[in-house]
């Protein structure tokens, strides 16, 4: 599996509570390198549309980690099984298994994704260097442990009432994170409605060393986004690094 540069992550399977999640990492870089670690989003999001990005912070010298959650891309289970509680567990056991043991963090988050970023940044707290997030949801706090379902069952339910998610606590982490932190922005979003990325922006802007972002002519989908627009991907990855 090559990304387009001459630079070949190395696939692994990783065995989690019942399911096999699939996976790349790369471990460019020295001892102490931080280690990005790129997570899609819903629906039909996988790690193969995230590979530009990964190879980007490759280039960049950093350590590399993606993988398919369970129900995505090439892991097994059933997408309807998944919640946000295991989106986070799956990810922090990726993290411990293929990361240097108290080795920095980048984790950057598509989506719902952003949810998952917050929750890594609470777990891990200093060892995240850096976050990324790319029009990113958060989520009300009854959401967390509820499993996704085909779309019509209490996870929809909570989020589709209006304003759930603005008491979430993904906002009280993201408040609270001192390090770097870039908010990517889309011209235009019809998933993520503004007023949650207002709120997003305002949590990071409390503490962290922040930068928004914004990308005039990108839609919800940034990591397709970045996949077609070199530059783009380039200007958010050296703004994660600086």
């Amino acid at each position: 599996m090559t990304t387009g540069s001459g630079f070949t992550p190395t696939p692994f399977r990783h065995d989690h509570d019942g399911e096999r999640l699939s996976g790349v990492y790369g471990d460019r870089g020295g001892p102490g390198t931080a280690t990005a670690v790129l997570l899609h989003g819903a629906g039909n999001g996988n790690k193969e549309r995230l590979l530009p990005v990964l190879n980007e912070f490759a280039a960049q010298g950093c350590r590399t980690l993606a993988f398919d959650f369970s129900g995505h891309g090439e892991s097994t289970g059933q997408l309807r099984e998944l919640s946000l509680r295991r989106r986070f567990e799956q990810a922090v056991s990726v993290i411990d298994a293929y990361v240097p043991a108290a080795g920095p963090l980048i984790p950057v988050g598509f989506s719902m994704s952003g949810q998952t970023v917050a929750d890594l940044a609470a777990h891990y707290g200093e060892r995240v260097a850096a976050l990324g997030l790319c029009s990113p949801a958060v989520y009300a706090a009854e959401a967390w442990d509820v499993p996704f379902g085909d779309g019509d069952g209490r996870f929809s339910e909570i989020i589709r009432r209006p304003d759930s998610w603005r008491t979430a606590p993904a906002l009280d982490a993201l408040r609270a994170y001192r390090g770097r932190a870039v908010l990517a922005v889309p011209g235009a979003d019809a998933v993520i409605p503004r007023a949650v990325t207002e709120a997003v922006g305002s949590a990071l802007a409390a503490r962290s060393r922040f930068t928004r972002l914004v990308l005039p002519d990108a839609e919800h989908r940034l990591g397709l986004w970045f996949r077609e627009h070199v530059e783009d991907r380039r200007e958010f990855v050296t703004a994660l690094l600086n």
